[in-house]
């Protein structure tokens, strides 16, 4: 069973996915191509069934783009 609380914020997904920084995450939420973020209130969350949703479909693409 996951202990995680279910929402993390972008330091905690940007620690578990391993990012460079936190600003690599709000990159990719400006360009539409990172895990899906919510709002709550003021502050930027992420449910962490989203991220490892996304998570999954990148190991489904293909590398090269070869299909």
């Amino acid at each position: 069973m996951d202990q995680r609380n279910p929402l993390a914020s972008a330091p905690e997904v940007a620690a578990y996915l391993q990012l460079p920084s936190v600003q690599t995450l709000y990159n990719w939420r400006t360009k539409g191509v990172g895990p899906r973020g919510v709002r709550v209130g003021k502050h930027l969350r992420y449910r962490w069934a989203d991220v490892d949703a996304w998570l999954e479909r990148q190991a489904e693409q293909p590398v090269g783009g070869a299909a």
